[in-house]
């Protein structure tokens, strides 16, 4: 589920639910309804979740269990 998967990549990036929220721009209580089950996020901020975990929405939406890794933008150093 969604849910499950916004948790398992917040922390994996180390980011507490206040951290992910400003990233994007919203309320803490916006990541703790969507952990809990009682929100779904808006396709905007699914696509901006996307861009900062460095997947795809169809990853993050369980269509795809292939989680898939962008290299856009980093430099040698970073993509090693």
């Amino acid at each position: 589920m969604i849910h499950e998967r916004i948790k398992i990549l917040r922390e994996q990036y180390n980011y507490s639910q206040a951290d992910l929220a400003k990233k994007l721009g919203i309320a803490r209580t916006s990541v703790l309804a969507w952990e809990n089950q009682t929100s779904v996020p808006a396709m905007k901020h699914i696509v901006a979740m996307a861009k900062l975990f460095r997947i795809s929405t169809d990853y993050l939406l369980e269509v795809d269990n292939k989680r898939t890794l962008s290299l856009e933008g980093l430099d040698e150093e970073e993509e090693k």
